[in-house]
C-alpha cells in the first residue's frame, strides 16, 4: 500500500532520453508522519492516519498537538484494504513516509479539490454552444435556451443552468511517475492534477 500527502507546486515540461516531452506536474511531499493506525476492532475500519506540513504550535490546539506529538497543518486518512500484500503491520506510529515510496514508472491515483470558478454561465459550466452569431441575436449569444417543459410548469431536478463552478473534490487515476527527487522531495506526475497552487493532494499507488 502507497500513500503519501504533497502539495501542489508547478506544472512543466519533462524529456525522456529519446527527446520526446512530456507534460508534468510537480507536487511538492515533504516527509509523512504516520500519527495513528486505525483497527476494525478498535474503530470499525482498517486505515492509517498521516499527517504532513510542520508548523508553529500557537497555530494549532493543544489536543492536536497532544495526538500528533506535534503541530502539523494537513492530516489525512488512507484506508488500507488488508489482503495480499497490503498489512497494517507495515506500519506503526512514528514511522516516516518518504518521496521514495514512490519510483519512477508507477502509476498513482490523485485527489485534491479544483480551483473555484465562482457563479458561471452554461456555456462555460457546461460548454454550452450558445446561441447563433447571426441576424436578430443582440443579447443572447450565452444564453441557455429552453429548460423546461410547458406541461409540467417546472424545471426538472438536475437540469443544466447556471451555478457554482469548481471547489470539487477531483481524482484522476493512472498518472505515471515521471520523476522523484528525494533530495528536493519532489515528485514529477505526467499530465494535470487538479487545484491551484499550494494544494493539497492525497497520491496513492495502483
Amino acid at each position: 500500500m502507497q500513500f503519501i500527502l504533497g502539495t501542489k507546486d508547478r506544472m512543466t515540461q519533462v524529456f525522456d532520453e529519446s527527446g520526446e516531452a512530456y507534460p508534468a506536474t510537480i507536487l511538492r511531499v515533504s516527509p509523512n508522519m504516520v500519527t495513528a493506525i486505525k483497527t476494525k476492532e478498535s474503530d470499525g475500519y482498517d486505515a492509517v492516519q498521516v499527517a504532513a506540513g510542520e508548523q508553529k504550535e500557537h497555530r494549532s490546539n493543544k489536543a492536536n498537538i497532544g495526538h500528533l506529538g506535534k503541530a502539523y497543518q494537513n492530516v489525512k486518512e488512507f484506508r488500507v484494504r488488508v489482503n495480499g500484500d497490503d498489512s497494517l503491520e507495515n506500519f506503526e506510529k512514528g514511522k516516516v513516509i518518504d518521496v521514495e515510496t514512490f519510483a519512477i514508472g508507477d502509476t498513482v491515483t490523485v485527489s485534491a479539490i479544483s480551483k473555484g470558478k465562482g457563479f458561471q454561465g452554461v456555456v462555460k459550466r457546461h460548454n454550452f454552444a450558445g446561441g447563433p452569431a447571426s441576424h436578430g441575436q443582440k443579447h443572447s449569444l450565452r444564453e441557455p435556451g429552453s429548460i423546461g417543459a410547458t406541461g409540467p410548469a417546472r424545471v426538472f431536478k438536475g437540469t443544466k443552468m447556471a451555478g457554482r463552478m469548481g471547489n470539487d473534490r477531483i481524482t484522476v487515476k493512472n498518472l505515471k511517475v515521471l520523476q522523484v527527487n528525494k533530495d528536493e522531495n519532489l515528485l514529477l506526475l505526467k499530465g494535470s492534477v487538479p487545484g491551484r497552487k499550494g494544494t493539497l493532494v492525497e497520491i496513492r499507488g495502483n
